[in-house]
């Protein structure tokens, strides 16, 4: 099954000129605020959705539209504000070659106006992305999907995506030892499994059915996670973007998160995230395993003022720059610069 293998950008957002490969594994994008990082998994995950049978027919053009939400649906807003006229330029390739690309300009009104290549080869072998965005949405769901099909509200289009995509039933069959074990190790962090009522979600355990109005937030994305990989949407061959993980969790939660995203890595799933978080960080760092495939990508600004640019690096050491650890060595140096202050007096 395919993968995303690389990404092209010119002028798209916070993006002068971007040009990265990623690994079939574990993506990780750290950056300031207003470095993009949302920006590029939102891309991705369009590029997947349009393999799906029920985004196809939109086209990439339309689907950016909706999953970016601009102002007034004007695509043209996606591009980098300059002094002039710029064109934006998307390219996004599988890892059996599949190119797609799309152009436009910062005039384009319409997403009909999008130039876009490669359309119907791309969508000859579906790619399921999943978008986990930072807020959670399943104790919304109820009614949810009637008021996005109906009404124009400002949602982006990865909400009600997602709140599809839980609602899948199992898929038939037993499932697979791996899949088996990792539900297992997700039952024992949310202390439960869940269950699904009607447009209802509960959190089923010793307690009954606790609906997820009432639990979490952080505990509501862990069982999202295991839902999505008990109805099947997680495995061998999808790509989950998952924007800010560490969103609403306690820190001693996350050494949880990153167990279960590599071993989703281990199953075959592709994982982008992005992360402003040390723990999380420094977790990969600690208990990625020989033959885990994970890759640090820093966005930072140019001191030109030409844009967001990137470095990758394939260990921790190698981040470079690491806004987050850096963040970190500094509140420890100003820790001990007060003790040492402290002991003089």
């Amino acid at each position: 099954m395919s993968g995303i293998k690389s990404l092209k950008l010119k002028n798209l957002t916070a993006f002068e000129k971007l040009d990265l490969k990623f690994s079939p594994g574990v993506n990780v994008l750290i950056g300031e605020n207003g470095t993009g990082k949302t920006h590029l998994l939102k891309v991705l995950y369009t590029a997947c959705a349009i393999t799906e049978e029920k985004d196809r027919e939109k086209g990439f053009g339309a689907k950016l539209r909706n999953v970016f939400n601009p102002y007034e649906g004007r695509i043209g807003r996606l591009a980098r504000r300059v002094d002039v006229s710029s064109k934006v330029s998307i390219v996004v390739e599988t890892t059996d070659n599949a190119i797609l690309s799309a152009t436009f300009s910062n005039h384009t009104d319409r997403a009909e106006k999008v130039s876009v290549t490669g359309e119907d080869a791309w969508g000859r072998n579906s790619i399921t992305g999943v978008f986990i965005p930072v807020k959670e949405m399943l104790a919304h769901a109820p009614g949810f999907r009637a008021l996005y099909a109906k009404r124009e509200i400002a949602f982006e289009e990865v909400y009600p995506d997602l709140v599809d995509l839980a609602f899948l039933p199992k898929l038939k069959g037993p499932t697979d030892n791996p899949r088996k074990r990792l539900l297992v190790e997700l039952q024992k962090a949310i202390e439960g499994k869940v269950v699904v009522k009607g447009e209802h979600f509960f959190l089923q355990n010793n307690q009954g059915d606790l609906e997820f109005s009432l639990l979490a937030e952080g505990i509501r994305k862990l069982a999202l996670i295991w839902l999505l990989i008990q109805n099947g949407t997680l495995q061998n061959g999808s790509v989950l973007f998952w924007d800010e993980p560490e969103a609403h969790l306690n820190p001693a939660r996350l050494g949880d998160v990153v167990g279960i995203i590599l071993e989703l890595q281990r199953l075959g799933v592709q994982v982008f995230l992005s992360t402003h978080n040390y723990v999380l960080l420094k977790e990969f760092d600690l208990m990625k395993k020989d033959g885990d495939k994970v890759s640090y990508i820093s966005l930072y600004r140019e001191t030109n003022g030409s844009g967001v640019t990137a470095s990758t690096s394939d260990n921790y050491d190698g981040i470079e720059p690491n806004a987050i650890s850096d963040t970190f060595g500094s509140l420890y140096d100003r820790e001990i610069e007060r003790s040492v202050k402290a002991f003089k007096q």
